[in-house]
Parts: C-alpha cells; sequence; structure tokens
C-alpha cells in the first residue's frame, strides 16, 4: 500500500514536524523528514497508520528493521521506544545543557543507544541550535 500525501501530512502534524525519537524539528533537517514504520514492513509491519511515525532521516537510518536493543544498563534486550503508544517524556529528557538526549528506561536507553541519538555531530548540531535559543523544543512531544 502507497502511504498517501494525506496520511504522510497527518502524521507530520500528529508529531509536531518533529523527529519522533530525537526531536528535531523538520525546519532545521537538511534532508526531507520520512515516515517510519515503527513494525518495520520486512518483519511483519503494516503500513496502517498506528504503525506510522515521523522521523528524520538520521534516526529512521539508524533504526533500520530494528524493535529491540540492548539496554546499555542492565544488558537486556527491550523493545525501542514506541512513539505512537508510549510517551516520549516518560522515557526520555534532555540533558542540562539541552544538547544530549538521556534515557530514563530501559526503553529509553536501548532507543538512544541503537539509534545512535548522541553521536558527536547531532550533539554538536544541537549546541549551535542551543546557543541561539532554537533548542530544545519547548513543549512536550
Amino acid at each position: 500500500m502507497t502511504i498517501t500525501d494525506i496520511v504522510r501530512k497527518r502524521i507530520a502534524e500528529t508529531f509536531k514536524h518533529r523527529c519522533c525519537y530525537c526531536q528535531m524539528p523538520a525546519k532545521y533537517i537538511y534532508a526531507p523528514m520520512q515516515i517510519d514504520h515503527i513494525i518495520p514492513v520486512a518483519i511483519g509491519g503494516t503500513d496502517d497508520e498506528a504503525n506510522l511515525c515521523y522521523a528524520c532521516p538520521r534516526c529512521n537510518s539508524f533504526k533500520g528493521v530494528q524493535v529491540s536493543a540492548i539496554d546499555p544498563d542492565s544488558e537486556e534486550t527491550v523493545q525501542l521506544f514506541n512513539p505512537r503508544q508510549q510517551n516520549w517524556s516518560e522515557h526520555f529528557q534532555w540533558s542540562d545543557d539541552g544538547t544530549s538526549i538521556i534515557g530514563q528506561t530501559a526503553c529509553g536507553r536501548a532507543t538512544v543507544f541503537a539509534l545512535q541519538i548522541n553521536i558527536a555531530v547531532a550533539v554538536e548540531f544541537r549546541k549551535i541550535l542551543v546557543s541561539a535559543g532554537w533548542h530544545p523544543p519547548k513543549s512536550e512531544p
């Protein structure tokens, strides 16, 4: 099934035009945002809107077909963050300087690790946005 422009627009609006994982606003991304399949089609997911979310190309590429990852603290395999079923602020928080995302739960830590949310280039870019007063986002996802 093809994801229609209407559905793409609705998903963008649902996620406030921000990546559902790293919370980067679409207006700061140099490439088009992507529609991510929370459960990838390759492993049985569907194009149903309840399985779709808004993601930046970097987070979506690191996520790939993953649905679980290892929590670096417990070393247990846990499910990745599901932005349709879970609240971002229950699993993540911003560092004091607003440049890094800190996983607050096993799910959050595994997601930060698997999607490489705090790689150096992302943290450096966030520093620029913080210094301009544009980051982190002021509202809840």
